[in-house]
């Protein structure tokens, strides 16, 4: 089974690391979002947490109780841009991400009016903006930020999503081939992600130590920011960002 390594994936994997009904019933790696995609498509994994718009893709069955969503901004899906938002002709996308990549092509595309080249790239802010007209962070790399005080537009891409639809925003879900997608597998995900979410002090004082972060940016980031526990509004707005990626992808192809 293949997890994210970025913070915001921990609550859900905390059950299989650490509670000792749960450890033993997954082999656990990590690598980056994209990296996950691809190691269920290549089966090197049977189950991952998957970009939503790389389960479209693959044609992948999911678990739509747990994932990782926002009620509100986001804080670690960042568009950085040099000129105003409707004038980027080239972003520079962190290489580790696909469903983020979507959703600003679809922000700019239907807000901004804006079509630019995408060119994938580390996670270095300075580097991206050298090349390109606007940079996409996300994950901790976007984390050790300070959208604030940046000399640049910012948009938090959750935010604007929500702002634009009126729904929350799913960027990963627990997803597989259909023959691991099994209901009675769904509640030891469930139990993972609850077991994490009540375990917060302990969760929180290890990974502020292991990623350099403060504790109280961690606790804030996990409590306030992201969202585990999907609903059907979870569901709706997923459903609906999928419908304006593959449209607009679609298009992209036929052009």
């Amino acid at each position: 089974m293949c997890a994210v390594s970025y913070l915001n994936t921990v609550p859900l994997v905390w059950g299989f690391q650490h509670s000792p009904d749960l450890r033993s019933i997954f082999d656990l790696t990590f690598a980056l979002p994209s990296l996950c995609a691809d190691h269920l498509q290549s089966g090197d994994a049977d189950i991952g947490i998957v970009p939503v718009i790389e389960m479209a893709r693959q044609g992948l069955e999911y678990f739509p109780s747990t994932g990782i969503a926002c009620h509100g901004p986001v804080r670690t899906i960042l568009l950085i841009s040099k000129v105003p938002f409707g004038q980027i002709k080239t972003l520079a996308t962190d290489s580790g991400s696909r469903t983020s990549v979507m959703l600003a092509r679809v922000i700019l595309a239907e807000k901004y009016g804006a079509t630019p080249t995408v060119i994938s790239r580390p996670a270095d802010l300075p580097a991206m903006l050298s090349l390109a007209d606007a940079a996409l962070i996300i994950g901790d790399a976007a984390l050790k930020l300070d959208p604030a005080s940046l000399p640049f537009e910012t948009l938090d891409l959750g935010e604007v999503w929500i702002n634009m639809t009126g729904l929350p925003m799913v960027f990963a879900v627990w997803s597989g081939r259909k023959e691991f997608i099994q209901e009675h597998y769904e509640q030891a995900f469930r139990d993972s992600c609850r077991y994490g979410l009540d375990n917060m002090d302990e969760l929180v004082a290890h990974e502020s130590g292991s990623r350099n972060f403060a504790p109280a940016l961690v606790r804030k980031y996990l409590t306030e920011h992201i969202v585990f526990e999907l609903g059907k509004r979870d569901l709706e707005g997923m459903k609906l960002y999928l419908k304006h990626a593959l449209a607009l992808e679609g298009a992209s192809v036929s052009a």
